[in-house]
């Protein structure tokens, strides 16, 4: 038996992984990162567009704070996020992105003077002040009252993670790549680290450690259609549900992109439609003005996503061999700024399409379709990041539900949240190893080596009939065409029972080549078994849930009922033979919110179902804020009034801007 011991396990070597291993070692911790691929090859490259921080250093970012960040978060979210969390995530963003700035993070900058930016489809005149040049600045997205997310070109997150990843390389971080966790350790309700096996040579060893971080992504490639990378299969969830003890939030809060190219699903970033890009239909019109008219193409996510599919519906698509889609075009930007700020979109465009997007006129539009991108639920946990029930085992990024994002994200708070949380997450984490020991016996961790040894074999010995690629195939299209974008109850209850029936099949199958090293087979045949624990997470949930809230909408129950759907989604699989999760609902205290439940902004009004309290608790913040105001106190002081929340010493101070008094 090979047994790793250090203080601190990090699974997932991704941003949130990683900044969580750069607080723990510098603690003092002996820190150890495992991740599937080199670090530096982790999906969070992927992000292009930005991280949303309230720097206020643009002349379009004037006047930005913490306070207006919250307010778009919260609305962002539908009011299904913990405010507490998203509190103390705009609180710390603007101390990240600095921070990064620090570790070499080329962040574009305010250049002074007059330049040129499309905004409403309008080229404008913006002037920047020569006391900003030099600052970071920031463009425009979806769902924001400013221009809030900061970037470098199109290629944020490719930065982003050099630059962490060689902060945790300084630190002396010990990063193990090719390891893929397959099992939590755990005994008495505490988790010890985890069974892991080591992709090169098939073989199984345990990591045993004080505290564990998961970070392992998303859950995105258990749909057919998504941005997400071939590793982001949801395996850090599963491992955690399967534990019985640890529960995962709101599974069913799926986010679907407005702009992934057809066919390939490769995202072209938010940034597009931020820096000025628009949508048009198969007769070359703008229509998001006639559905959104106040946000057109930069309204929240889930909103766009919606209103595309529901214009191809309409007939408005554009036919081709992959179905109907929309185009994008960014022509109007200009080849100078497209060549500069979006140039990797432009070479996915001729790469994967054979287009220019630079090119002015139809020749130059993008097809795109929205498809899933971002997993808003994920392990449930405290705001500290430990999991509600098992004591020593934290969650950050994707792979969490901390809550910041509710039911639906803002574009540029992921990538935000990934070093957000791993600063905030990641202290308290370390905290935790500082504090308690590792009291797990050998014998122990031998039982959880020997069951996963044992499945191996099992998996090895099958005789069935079945085929473990086909039925992943058919678990990822059974999502995209019932567990959607649009969703009712008769598609998703058919989803779940045929999920059950797949996941059953999952032991009548034959694996063909019988060697544990080396066998692409063996490793789909005890993934996807996971992975469709977690699709069933997904689509009961939504099942169950029968309201619209975010970007879970149901065709059926149109309305977000906050008189009866107000709560968090908690799933978990106590029973390991069980064929589908356990739901319960965690409720959501309307009498401690900041803001309480009101008027998202898109659609139409009247579109909820209210609840009795949120007035009662609106005009306590009403009198509140009257009070205070009258006597003198500043917004800071309000705010803790309204809903104290707690952050590490080292993140409590106040952001200076430029523009403060």
């Amino acid at each position: 038996m090979k047994i790793n011991y250090c203080d601190a396990l990090v699974i997932g070597g991704g941003l949130a992984g990683l900044r969580a291993a750069v607080a723990a070692q510098k603690k003092g911790l002996s820190t150890v990162v495992l991740s599937l691929v080199p670090v530096k090859r982790s999906h969070s490259a992927a992000a292009q567009g930005g991280m949303q921080a309230s720097l206020g250093n643009s002349k379009m970012s004037d006047g930005d704070n913490e306070d207006l960040h919250f307010a778009d978060t919260v609305k962002g979210s539908d009011w299904g996020c913990d405010q507490e969390v998203a509190r103390m995530f705009v609180n710390t963003a603007p101390k990240a992105i600095r921070e990064l700035a620090g570790w070499g993070v080329p962040w574009t900058r305010v250049r002074e003077g007059a330049r040129e930016a499309v905004i409403n489809a309008k080229k404008t005149t913006i002037t920047e002040d020569a006391d900003r040049h030099g600052l970071i600045t920031s463009r425009d997205f979806g769902g924001t009252k400013k221009w809030r997310t900061c970037y470098t070109a199109d290629a944020t997150g490719h930065t982003m993670l050099f630059g962490v990843a060689n902060e945790a390389l300084k630190h002396e971080v010990d990063i193990r790549d090719r390891k893929e966790a397959v099992s939590i350790i755990h005994e008495d309700g505490r988790c010890y680290g985890a069974i892991v096996r080591d992709l090169i040579s098939g073989e199984l060893e345990a990591y045993v450690a004080k505290g564990t971080c998961i970070a392992t992504g998303g859950y995105g490639r258990v749909f057919k259609q998504t941005t997400n990378a071939v590793i982001c299969e949801g395996i850090g969830a599963a491992i955690a549900l399967e534990t019985g003890i640890a529960t995962l939030g709101n599974m069913e809060a799926v986010q679907f992109h407005p702009t992934p190219i057809v066919p390939s699903g490769i995202l072209l970033t938010e940034g597009c439609r931020g820096d000025g890009g628009i949508l048009r239909d198969v007769d070359g019109h703008r229509f998001m003005p006639d559905y959104e008219p106040e946000k057109k193409e930069l309204a929240s996510r889930d909103v766009v996503s919606r209103r595309m599919i529901e214009h191809i519906r309409n007939g408005k698509g554009v036919p081709s061999p992959y179905g109907d889609h929309i185009w994008l075009d960014i022509s109007i930007l200009g080849r100078e700024h497209i060549e500069k700020n979006l140039r990797d979109v432009q070479e996915i465009c001729q790469i994967f399409n054979g287009i220019d997007p630079a090119d002015e006129g139809p020749k130059g539009w993008a097809p795109v379709l929205p498809m899933q991108h971002y997993s808003m639920g994920g392990i449930r946990t405290k705001p500290t990041g430990e999991s509600q029930n098992l004591k020593g085992l934290f969650a950050c990024g994707e792979a969490s539900c901390w809550d910041m994002h509710g039911f639906n994200r803002l574009g540029g708070n992921s990538v935000s949240e990934t070093v957000v949380a791993g600063m905030i997450i990641g202290n308290y984490f370390a905290d935790f190893c500082l504090e308690n020991d590792v009291t797990i016996g050998t014998k122990t961790v031998q039982k959880f080596l020997d069951e996963e040894d044992a499945y191996l074999d099992e998996i090895l010995a099958y005789n069935g009939t079945e085929d473990i690629f086909r039925i992943k195939n058919r678990m990822q299209n059974l999502m995209d065409q019932k567990v959607g974008i649009f969703r009712d109850g008769p598609h998703l209850e058919e989803a779940v029972e045929e999920l059950k029936d797949l996941l059953a099949k999952t032991k009548q199958i034959n694996v063909k080549s019988k060697e544990r090293v080396g066998n692409p087979e063996l490793e789909e045949a005890y993934r996807v078994p996971k992975m469709l624990k977690v699709a069933l997470c997904v689509a009961k949930g939504a099942r169950d849930r029968t309201e619209s809230r975010g970007a879970h909408y149901r065709e059926d129950f149109l309305k977000r009922d906050d008189a009866n759907w107000l709560n968090r989604t908690l799933t978990s699989w106590p029973d390991k033979d069980a064929l589908e999760p356990e739901i319960t609902y965690e409720e959501l205290d309307i009498m401690t919110m900041e803001m309480p439940p009101a008027f998202r902004g898109y659609g139409a009004k009247g579109m909820i179902i209210e609840h009795e309290l949120s007035a009662k608790r609106q005009a306590e913040v009403d009198e509140i804020t009257e009070k205070m105001q009258a006597e003198g106190k500043d917004r800071h002081e309000l705010q803790h009034a309204l809903m104290p929340f707690d952050l590490p010493m080292n993140y409590k101070e106040k952001n200076e801007r430029v523009g403060d008094k």
